[in-house]
């Protein structure tokens, strides 16, 4: 009776989800669990890792099973758990060299990035505003450790029930994002900063501290796993597998 094919459990939201259940108007954000509404009850990078963790103690650990693992974080308005709202309180943030408005840092760039700075993608009016980049920054910090603390939880389940050895783990960001870079703020240009993503892998199959520099992308993933797993890959797969590649 699950109305979301391919799948025994999910878990989703509106656009992209509130960080808190309290909204503005007043109502409190609603999550869907497989078609039924239902209250927010806490900060949503911990709630969905409670939803995590309860579906994995259903499984039959004797059995293959598929997690995807989404979180709100880190989008836009950053908002870090209460526990790491003061981290980070003695640090600052460096804002990167090539920021700078200067002839020599624009020297090799096209006009329309440095017309960009003063449009909302810019750092002289991030948003149309007065946001500080560097604080901004700060916050995306603090936001990302409460999924630092969600991958730890993952990680500590599949110890504790025995998995850590024969399971593969995936780490990987859906965009890059520019901090003031090249005077631009966000993800929308073809920059390095915003094209590349984050992609860890762990678990049997991956030689431990191998850094792979070529070129991955999210359509090679499935036929990595299926490598590892001795499945044959589908035709209509255009990825490859990443295992053979890199160096140790």
């Amino acid at each position: 009776d699950n109305p979301q094919p391919g799948f025994d459990k999910w878990i989703s939201f509106e656009g992209q989800g509130n960080y808190y259940p309290e909204l503005s108007d007043g109502s409190i954000a609603q999550l869907n669990i497989d078609g039924t509404h239902v209250d927010q009850k806490g900060y949503i990078t911990d709630e969905l890792t409670d939803y995590a963790i309860d579906w994995l103690d259903t499984l039959d650990k004797e059995k293959p099973f598929f997690l995807y693992f989404s979180h709100k974080a880190v989008h836009a308005d950053f908002e870090p758990a209460e526990r790491y709202e003061n981290q980070y309180a003695d640090k600052q943030v460096k804002l990167p060299d090539n920021m700078a408005d200067t002839a020599e840092n624009y020297r090799d760039k096209p006009l329309w990035v440095k017309d960009q700075r003063s449009s909302w993608h810019g750092v002289d009016f991030p948003y149309h505003s007065t946001l500080d980049v560097g604080a901004y920054k700060m916050q995306y910090h603090r936001t990302l450790t409460a999924v630092d603390d969600s991958i730890g939880r993952v990680q500590e389940w599949l110890k504790e029930n025995g998995l850590a050895e024969n399971t593969i783990v995936m780490l990987m960001g859906d965009n890059g994002f520019m901090f003031g870079e090249h005077g631009l703020i966000d993800k929308r240009n073809a920059y390095e900063e915003s094209m590349r993503v984050p992609l860890l892998a762990m678990g049997p199959g991956f030689e431990r501290g191998k850094v792979v520099e070529e070129v991955v992308a999210n359509l090679d993933i499935a036929p990595t796993i299926l490598e590892i797993a001795g499945i044959e890959r589908p035709e209509q797969f255009q990825g490859r597998s990443f295992t053979k590649l890199g160096s140790g």
